[in-house]
């Protein structure tokens, strides 16, 4: 099929907590697609290239999370949020078992609702981020980027962030520099983005965290029980690959797969060989292996 265009797809779900805006294409099975965070990040811009191939099996549902400029904004932390919408969207188009493909935040996002609702996913895919740190340091390079950028919104700062989210620094085009940097300095979207990355917060985030009572996420990932795909960049500078020691070791029916010469973008820097392995999975027989 040809590439499905940003204004064929656009859909929009009206809520009570506000329109969730998506991006459709395709019939068959429902496949949600989950983007992650960053300066300029829409779902769009994360899945737009990889449509094509999985609209031919499924019917995908690219979700816009709230508090990233397109979905209506949030009061809430939009990592908080982020779950609670996909909840409203599967809702609302009336979907009760979809596969996932989660992106980062939004793998991590996947897997919270995964603990949640473990009936809602029959399959899971993510794409680096999920997990913690072993052996190299954290935050990782790119996330120290995104707070110099959140902190310091130049165009410069963008391109150095943008540079290491891939291996390869010419996958980062002019265009994709321009549409980023628009969307990411709308007072709004940057507002949202320093509710997240400001160092202030971050360092907030941290302390919560040491606090409280409940266990990281990291350490439930063991009572997600459906098949799941962790895909990950070798060359990840945001999320490096010794984050998917703890997932790959302790998730009782996972598979990890490695693209080389790939940054934190796979589905992006490596789209056919990513776009391979995640179709063997999805469509994999359900009486096929662990599947």
């Amino acid at each position: 099929m040809t590439d499905p265009t940003y204004e064929d797809t656009l859909r929009e779900l009206h809520t009570d907590e506000g329109v969730l805006r998506y991006h459709e294409a395709g019939d068959g099975p429902g496949l949600l697609l989950l983007h992650g965070s960053g300066p300029g990040v829409t779902g769009w811009r994360n899945y737009r290239g990889n449509l094509a191939s999985f609209a031919r099996h499924f019917r995908c549902l690219v979700l816009e999370f709230p508090g990233f400029g397109v979905s209506e904004e949030t009061d809430e932390h939009p990592m908080m949020a982020a779950p609670k919408a996909v909840l409203r969207f599967l809702a609302g188009l009336g979907l009760d078992r979809v596969d996932v493909i989660g992106n980062s935040m939004g793998g991590f996002v996947a897997t919270n609702v995964a603990l949640r609702r473990p009936e809602l996913f029959r399959r899971i895919v993510t794409i680096g981020g999920i997990g913690r740190n072993i052996f190299s340091p954290a935050p990782g390079e790119g996330i120290n980027l995104l707070m110099d950028f959140t902190e310091n919104p130049t165009r410069e700062a963008l391109v150095r962030w943008m540079r290491s989210m891939v291996y390869n620094p010419d996958v980062v085009t002019e265009e994709m520099i321009e549409e980023r940097w628009k969307h990411a300095t709308e007072p709004k979207t940057l507002e949202s983005a320093r509710r997240m990355y400001g160092r202030k917060a971050m360092a907030a985030s941290l302390a919560a965290a040491e606090k409280s009572d409940q266990p990281p996420a990291w350490a439930m990932l063991h009572k997600i029980t459906a098949p799941t795909l962790i895909t990950w960049g070798r060359d990840d500078r945001v999320s490096p690959m010794d984050m998917a020691l703890v997932p790959m070791r302790t998730m009782p029916n996972v598979e990890l797969h490695v693209l080389g010469n790939c940054g934190h973008w796979a589905m992006i820097e490596q789209k056919a060989a990513w776009e391979s392995a995640v179709l063997a999975f999805l469509t994999r027989p359900d009486d096929a292996g662990r599947g």
